[in-house]
């Protein structure tokens, strides 16, 4: 690590120690030229995700486009700004888990549907009404008997 007092480009580690939730590593170097100590943080770099649409085109998995598209379906529901927060993370890494370098639209639609039916119902159905394109009152009422057929007593899984 070059030396950020005189642009050494050799240092030693004194010191290293993770931070609270271990996802960066606070590093103590000292430089070995002017012998002053200075600090790096070292922290892995996320994966670089393309997301492909209906259409073909790509574009960069984007986890606030996820939390928005959350937000919008939990709108006036009893569900935390944490608990979205912790779906949309989940995603995430399901998503990196599961796909190399392209995921389809159509997953991330499909795994937010997972995430929410077992947080609310109803954000559930708000969602699925628009991953199913569901444009008229007549497939809406289909796609709630469809939904409360997979759930008889009206409760989430």
């Amino acid at each position: 690590m070059k030396c950020i007092f005189c642009a050494h480009p050799e240092s030693r580690v004194v010191d290293s120690r993770p931070s609270d939730d271990g996802t960066i590593i606070r590093r103590r170097r000292e430089c070995l030229n002017c012998m002053r100590r200075f600090t790096t943080y070292e922290k892995a770099e996320p994966v670089r995700l393309m997301v492909i649409k209906k259409d073909g085109a790509r574009q960069p998995f984007d986890t606030a486009k996820i939390r928005l598209g959350i937000q919008k379906a939990c709108e006036k529901r009893p569900v935390s700004a944490s608990q979205i927060e912790d779906i949309a993370d989940k995603i995430y890494l399901d998503a990196v888990a599961e796909f190399d370098d392209d995921i389809p639209a159509s997953e991330i639609g499909r795994m937010v549907l997972e995430n929410l039916k077992n947080v609310d119902q109803v954000a559930y159905a708000r969602f699925s009404c628009v991953y199913h394109e569901i444009g008229d009152l007549e497939s809406f009422v289909i796609e709630l008997e469809r939904l409360m057929n997979k759930h008889p007593e009206g409760k989430a899984d």
